[in-house]
């Protein structure tokens, strides 16, 4: 399978080594220049992953991608940042509103392919059904709306299952407060707010072995929470 990629930056030097680069590796490639001619490019097919770089000739990389993560057609798209700023706070935030993986120029090609094949693997689906999520002993049924531990299902309120689902769906990736708040819009406008890690901690107390030491549903601080793809020990 041929994975479509887009990259979005004005580098026009940079932007056609990697188009020749990944285009050898066995991408498809597509380029745009800016922003406008980014969301132009998404609105009229599917891409598998977005590099998107930081500073933009008609706007700022991280403001595009919040906008990326409040869209339901965008949302799940994987992206990576690149940026000319190197520094962990740059790095953090990027993160923090939705990036996947960031990478600082100038940078190696072949770095950039190996983390590309990574984030491609890391998101992709486990095999099974799509309407069951499963994480080792931990199951997640979307159209019954019930998760299992050990086969055994666990008593969440309506709420606390939604928010377990949008973690769910994002393995391994670090999602802020307030993408969680955009991501269950549609409840009653107090039903999170400033509740998410009263809701968390509940979670917790049902998925983790122990609540205190948790495995599943990490907390990333200053940023927000993460549900970890690798959650039980591998079998021996």
């Amino acid at each position: 399978m041929m994975h479509r990629l887009l990259v979005i930056d004005d580098d026009a030097r940079l932007t056609g080594m990697l188009s020749e680069y990944l285009g050898a590796a066995g991408f498809d490639v597509v380029v745009a220049g800016s922003l406008g001619a980014g969301r132009e490019v998404l609105a009229g097919a599917p891409f598998d992953l977005l590099v998107l770089d930081l500073m933009l000739p008609d706007g700022d990389g991280l403001d595009f991608c919040r906008e990326l993560r409040a869209d339901p057609h965008t949302r799940r798209l994987p992206v990576l940042m690149l940026s000319a700023r190197g520094e962990p706070m740059d790095r953090i935030l990027g993160l923090e509103l939705g990036a996947d993986d960031y990478l600082a120029k100038p940078f190696e090609p072949r770095e950039l392919q190996a983390r590309i094949k990574a984030l491609l693997r890391r998101l992709e689906p486990e095999a099974g059904d799509a309407d069951v999520l499963r994480f080792g002993r931990l199951e997640i049924d979307l159209a019954a709306r019930m998760a299992r531990l050990d086969g055994q299902p666990l008593d969440f309120t309506g709420h606390q299952f939604d928010l377990l689902v949008v973690l769910a769906q994002s393995p391994g990736r670090v999602l802020s407060r307030d993408l969680i708040m955009d991501s269950l819009k549609g409840h009653p406008l107090d039903a999170f707010d400033r509740s998410i890690d009263v809701h968390i901690s509940r979670i917790r107390a049902l998925i983790e072995d122990d609540p205190k030491a948790p495995r599943r549903v990490l907390t990333v601080r200053g940023a927000g929470y993460v549900f970890a793809r690798k959650q039980d020990a591998e079998p021996s």
